[in-house]
């Protein structure tokens, strides 16, 4: 679930607090080269004020010119945006891009409370839709739950997909912390030395007890999880590479230069990890961008894990 969206949903619930009416618009269906993937979210006050974003701007133009009223009565529908090769240029989508928007006026603050709640403590949850009412249900989700419609229920995932396990608390992770929060990934960071957990300035961070090894193993990764070695201490960061290395992560990478890195593969492999495990290691980390500072060097780290999430490319360095 993108991080974006879910503010969305912190939005409406604070717009229907407020007495406003609010229409929620969610992109079901894309056909050809859609600028905003499915699940993407737009909130509309009955003032016009919007929140959220469901195309590159076109769209929500659109939207905007004709903002909603609050009528308890209202249903939801679907729009369509794209059918024909003049509307697509009318509304500037790609390559003869179409997608369909399900119309849900809000009435019941009820379960954005709770979908709220449970994403707040870690929980990935399904908002099931009922369309001919309006009704919402709320269900547990599993970690590969993806959205569907089938004409007469939406079946949305929020909550937590992607994570990223930082091993320590430095500079450094501060930065990468921002970054993947606001990339939609949860947070996790596990630093047993002491000092370095206090005034941590990333929300949503959630921090995990024990030592580095001891933290992979309490978090299962999966191909959904990436971890990343940053404490510049080699008895800390291989603790938890020995384990990452043979776990399911799609990214599993350690700070440091590449003659470090190497001695590093080298010690991996005489503690008795397989070669073709100790292959995985991405080391130095990061896309070659020149970075220097900590803000630079979480930048470039982000940037090869969303590559590699998205399925862009393994390596990217020169």
């Amino acid at each position: 679930m993108d991080t974006v969206d879910l503010g969305v949903l912190c939005r409406a619930r604070e717009w229907l607090s407020g007495g406003h009416g609010v229409v929620l618009y969610t992109v079901i269906e894309t056909w050809g080269s859609a600028p905003r993937p499915v699940g993407s979210l737009l909130a509309l006050r009955d003032d016009g004020r919007v929140e959220g974003s469901v195309s590159g701007g076109c769209i929500e133009d659109d939207l905007l010119a004709n903002p909603p009223q609050h009528d308890p009565q209202q249903h939801c529908r679907i729009i369509s945006y794209g059918v024909s090769k003049e509307e697509s240029a009318r509304f500037g989508l790609p390559c003869g891009g179409t997608l369909r928007l399900l119309r849900e006026p809000l009435t019941d603050a009820g379960w954005l409370d709770a979908l709220l709640q449970r994403c707040a403590g870690h929980q990935r949850v399904v908002r099931e839709v009922e369309l001919a009412s309006g009704a919402v249900t709320l269900f547990p989700a599993g970690q590969h739950e993806s959205l569907q419609f089938n004409g007469e229920r939406l079946r949305a995932p929020f909550g937590p997909a992607w994570r990223l396990l930082l091993i320590g608390a430095g500079q450094l992770s501060r930065y990468a912390a921002e970054l993947a929060a606001g990339l939609g990934f949860e947070v996790l960071v596990c630093d047993p030395r002491e000092g370095y957990q206090y005034d941590w300035p990333a929300l949503g961070t959630r921090f995990v007890a024990g030592m580095p090894d001891d933290a992979v193993v309490a978090i299962e990764p999966d191909a959904h999880t990436a971890v990343v070695a940053l404490t510049h201490d080699p008895v800390l960061d291989d603790l938890a590479l020995l384990k990452a290395l043979e776990s399911d992560a799609f990214y599993v990478g350690a700070l440091g230069s590449r003659v470090n890195n190497d001695k590093r593969r080298t010690r991996l492999v005489s503690l008795g990890l397989a070669e073709s495990a100790v292959a995985r290691l991405h080391g130095p980390i990061g896309l070659a961008i020149g970075s220097r500072t900590p803000a630079e060097i979480a930048l470039s780290l982000m940037a090869e894990i969303v590559a590699i999430r998205n399925g862009v490319g393994e390596r990217f360095h020169v």
